[in-house]
């Protein structure tokens, strides 16, 4: 008794060094790399101008999206790559590897030259830089998360890994500010010229800070887990076998989750191209649903932390999946500045809650020895196969079907799946545990 309470003390202090300070360490690259990501498919217009003109706008459309999906290639790549190192060297030596690699890659991007000035190196270059960046995403999310989840106290995880979906969030409402204010005072020629240059630029100049930030985290890898954190056999085809239930469901939320994020991500391009509104009304409705889904994310970790992991993923999973449909019949069927911010704000408001509770019941589900390849893996193999694709998918759907409700369409059968797949997650709370 005395030895537990004494491992008791040690991870509330060990908590303490989950500062600001060292959340913001652990998620700005998060924060940079989804804002990269975000960034690109808010401009996908204009970078498909840039990188590949055709006689077609869909066309050009097409394959400014499909190189967007090329990122998605070599993340699971990266998530087993990266995720591994983390598992064996530690979770700081690998949050920098992949920093590194992400800002070299959006400097590139930013100044590679147009297709009018050097011809089909252009797209050959941005697609490279494209895989680049989806590698080292790919190994990002697995060791940030086990790291917020193994440096907090056990009865503030939830709050503590709240913030790697939160920092998405903030991302896509960095990226869109920009664009909105990008769009603001830029000219249209002016903005498919080089105003997605300037939004990439303006997120490499955090390169600097977060590098400092990065190296100066303490390690969490080799200190000792305490509370009751389910632990399996680890090892190879073992570990895989004996946590198969887990990596299966947490494939199916993160394919769900990823589905909703890229469709409502997408929302900007939507607006923009289908629906006809003015650029700035676009990006405004990302700036809202986002900054809205900051504060939800974050209400989510706070919730989980009280009420337990289960019933925080599946009710508002449930709220989430009735809103979907007439929400969007809303938007379509009046195109209005309210219906665009006010629906899809709800739909963030509802929908961001039940992610926080599943990443922290996903971490606390898997042991520490595998916890940031398996974590990234399975990330980054559902980003791969279905954030890649989700906006080419809504914008053939749309075309083929004529029919703007096409995005509903999609992310009505995502979150139904992810919302099965969250009615089986086992309870992981550690309070919970105990009773």
């Amino acid at each position: 008794m005395a030895e537990r309470s004494r491992q008791e003390i040690t991870a509330d202090t060990r908590a303490s060094v989950l500062t600001g300070r060292a959340i913001f360490a652990a998620t700005i690259g998060n924060m940079l790399e989804f804002y990269d990501f975000i960034t690109y498919s808010f401009f996908a217009i204009a970078i498909g101008h840039a990188f590949f003109p055709t006689r077609s706008a869909f066309a050009s459309l097409m394959l400014s999206l499909a190189t967007f999906g090329a990122g998605f290639i070599t993340r699971p790549i990266g998530g087993l790559v990266i995720g591994a190192y983390s598992d064996r060297v530690g979770r700081r030596p690998a949050m920098i590897l992949s920093f590194v690699m992400m800002g070299g890659a959006i400097v590139v991007l930013a100044l590679t030259p147009s297709y009018a000035a050097i011809g089909a190196a252009a797209p050959v270059v941005a697609i490279l830089a494209r895989m680049v960046q989806g590698f080292s995403l790919g190994g990002e999310v697995g060791p940030t998360t086990a790291y917020l989840m193994e440096a907090a106290a056990t009865h503030r995880r939830g709050l503590a890994v709240s913030w790697q979906p939160a920092s998405q969030q903030i991302a896509a409402t960095a990226g869109a500010l920009v664009g909105l204010v990008l769009s603001e005072v830029m000219s249209r020629s002016a903005l498919d010229a080089y105003g997605f240059r300037i939004a990439f630029l303006i997120g490499a100049t955090t390169l600097p800070l977060g590098l400092w930030l990065r190296s100066s985290l303490p390690e969490t890898l080799h200190v000792p887990e305490v509370g009751p954190v389910r632990t399996y056999a680890s090892g190879g085809r073992r570990s895989a076998r004996a946590n198969a239930r887990i990596l299966i469901l947490g494939l199916l939320i993160l394919a769900s989750g990823t589905i909703i994020t890229y469709v409502t991500d997408y929302m900007t391009t939507f607006a923009e191209h289908t629906l006809h509104v003015a650029a700035d009304l676009a990006f405004a409705t990302t700036v809202v649903s986002n900054g809205v889904g900051i504060a939800a994310a974050l209400y989510g970790g706070w919730l989980a932390d009280r009420a337990g992991r289960w019933p925080v993923m599946v009710w508002p999973q449930l709220a989430a999946l009735l809103l979907t449909y007439p929400v969007f019949l809303w938007i379509v069927e009046t195109r209005s500045a309210w219906a665009l911010l006010g629906g899809l704000g709800i739909l963030s408001l509802v929908g961001s809650v039940p992610y926080s509770a599943f990443y922290v019941a996903l971490a606390e589900g898997l042991p520490k020895s595998i916890r940031g390849r398996a974590f990234a893996t399975i990330y980054a193999v559902a980003i791969a196969g279905f954030g890649g694709t989700a906006q080419l998918v809504v914008a053939w759907l749309i075309d083929a079907t004529g029919s703007a409700l096409a995005p509903a369409w999609y992310m009505l059968f995502a979150t139904a799946v992810g919302l099965v797949a969250m009615t089986m997650m086992r309870e992981t709370a550690p309070a919970k545990l105990r009773t």
